[in-house]
This record gives C-alpha cells, sequence and structure tokens, in this order.
C-alpha cells in the first residue's frame, strides 16, 4: 500500500533514465517529525515524502539509486552525483574505500575531491586516479583534487561522515 513517484528538479513526473527524487505515499509513512514542524514541512509536499534520493526509472519501471540529493556536486554549473566517480575510482585494485564530495571553490562552485583509502602495502598516485576515471566518464566528473587518508571518518554506526571529510578539506590546497 505504497505508491511512489519520481520528480525531476522543474518538479514533473521524471522520463524513463531521467533522475529525479523518489517520494512516497501511505498510510504507514510517518505523520511528522515530533515537534518539528519546519522539518515536516520540508519533508512532505501536498502529501508525498520527500526522501532525499536521487533515483533514475527505466522503461519497466526498474529503479537505480544513483545518490542521495544532498551530496551531489555542482561542478561550474552541472550536477555530478559522487557515486558514479566512486565507483569508477573503486575500479582501481589499490582502493580500500573512496568518498567523493564537492568541496567549494571560487572558479568551480564545488570542486570535485576524492578521498582515497588505499590497500595495505598499494601505492597510487593522484594523477593516476584522474587519469582512470578520464578514460572512463566525462571530464567535468574527473575529480579536480586527490587526497588520501588512512581512514575515512564515520560514526557509532559505521556511517560514512561526509561532512567531516569536506570540513576537512575546506581551505586547503591540492593533495596527493
Amino acid at each position: 500500500y505504497v505508491e511512489a513517484r519520481v520528480i525531476n528538479s522543474a518538479g514533473d513526473i521524471a522520463q524513463a533514465g531521467e533522475p529525479g527524487e523518489i517520494q512516497y505515499r501511505s498510510p504507514q509513512v510517518m505523520l511528522g517529525y515530533w515537534n518539528k514542524p519546519e522539518a515536516t514541512a520540508e519533508a512532505f509536499f501536498d502529501g508525498w515524502f520527500r526522501s532525499g534520493d536521487q533515483v533514475t526509472v527505466d522503461s519497466r519501471g526498474y529503479i537505480q539509486v544513483v545518490d542521495r540529493i544532498k551530496d551531489v556536486i555542482n561542478t561550474g554549473g552541472v550536477l555530478v552525483a559522487p557515486r558514479e566517480v566512486e565507483d569508477c575510482i573503486y575500479e582501481l585494485d589499490q582502493v580500500a574505500e573512496v568518498a567523493v564530495l564537492g568541496v567549494a571553490d571560487e572558479r568551480w562552485i564545488e570542486a570535485i575531491t576524492a578521498v582515497v583509502v588505499l590497500k595495505e602495502g598499494a601505492q597510487l598516485t593522484a594523477e593516476s586516479v584522474r587519469s582512470h576515471v578520464k578514460s572512463r566518464i566525462a571530464d567535468y566528473k574527473v575529480p579536480k583534487r586527490v587526497d588520501f587518508v588512512a581512514q575515512l571518518p564515520r560514526n557509532q554506526s559505521g556511517k560514512l561522515l561526509k561532512r567531516d571529510l569536506r570540513a576537512q578539506r575546506t581551505g586547503q590546497g591540492e593533495q596527493g
């Protein structure tokens, strides 16, 4: 008893293959946030719960999650889903973990930044990461910056804390 729809950035039902936010409506969906009317108003539109997940729906109705809408990077006025860049970087055997995020940038609005954890004993350069990405996806999705770290910040339940990564990188120069 759950209805779902995908709404594009113009507020219309998304066409097959077009990214949009998946929204839900059901008697089982919550009524709102406890004592937070502003958050409730932001989370619902015309009775539909706004999930914050960007998805695409194919012509057969299958849904593929692209990314969280708030994580999408605006680089030079073009929107890039970090997950696509992360998936590409994960193709490199030396990579144990990667997080891709946008860092505020005067020229690009947000500069695509890859934060990479290497497997033990592995070596990799920032340029080899960029070259790999450039060989597989559009040039504008290539990270402007690649940082190598020992580990990614996580909360107690293991969730990646991209906001902490972003805060650590604000104002830093090119790394690795």
